[in-house]
């Protein structure tokens, strides 16, 4: 068996992440699916890490969490020769480990505090939680947009650990909050972000688990068709 073990979830968010990452370091793991939902896997789950998030990578007994750690970890220890997310240059990583934040902080949670509201019975919904947060990433697509003029990628010549955490947060967020027309630079990167072939798989991946996914009707016919399901 492969010492490297993933405790995951195929619609998360964060697990795509990571999920995209293994894929253009070359890395083969165990891949096992978690269902908090169940206690007892809930209760075996925090045993390995005890705030019970995912995704969990465990190598051997050595649990590594939190996406970017993860990320790192794994480029550092079992990626293939030349496969890289996170340039040695110290300024360069910086800039990457930058992007790897805004995106996390400023699309990600805002884009999962909307879920979470619809999670929530139609009584206990936060109209103002959700105004903030589709602010939040109608301000996020603005930043974005002007820092991506004239880059193909977001931090660098290259597809980083920053695209990573990029594709999954845009993925859904868009779902609920659609770029204006205005922002055509990031357009076009989303776009180039779908055609990667390690996004592309990890959201073919996900396909079967769309429908379970609160903002379902959002999603572009392209990757889930209510008809079809």
């Amino acid at each position: 068996m492969n010492a490297l073990t993933l405790h995951y979830h195929p619609l998360s968010s964060c697990c795509h992440k990571v999920l995209i990452a293994i894929d253009v370091l070359g890395i083969e793991v165990d891949k096992r699916l978690l269902n908090l939902g169940d206690p007892g896997e809930r209760a075996a789950h925090l045993a390995l890490w005890p705030t019970g998030k995912m995704p969990l990578l465990m190598d051997g007994l050595r649990p590594v969490p939190e996406t970017s750690i993860i990320i790192e970890y794994l480029q550092r220890h079992h990626a293939r020769p030349g496969r890289t997310l996170i340039p040695d240059t110290p300024d360069a990583a910086l800039d990457v480990r930058l992007w790897d934040r805004l995106f996390d902080l400023y699309v990600m949670t805002p884009m999962q505090a909307l879920t979470a509201d619809l999670l929530r019975p139609e009584g206990q919904r936060d109209a103002h939680a959700v105004a903030k947060a589709r602010e939040g990433l109608s301000s996020a697509y603005g930043f974005i947009d002007r820092h991506l003029e004239g880059r193909t990628w977001v931090a660098g010549d290259a597809f980083s650990m920053a695209d990573c955490a990029a594709a999954p947060a845009l993925f859904y967020a868009l779902a609920y909050v659609p770029l204006p027309p205005q922002h055509g630079h990031l357009a076009a990167y989303v776009e180039r972000l779908m055609d990667h072939p390690s996004v592309a798989l990890t959201i073919d991946q996900a396909r079967p688990y769309f429908k379970f996914f609160p903002g379902r009707s959002g999603l572009s016919h392209r990757f889930f068709d209510p008809a079809t399901t």
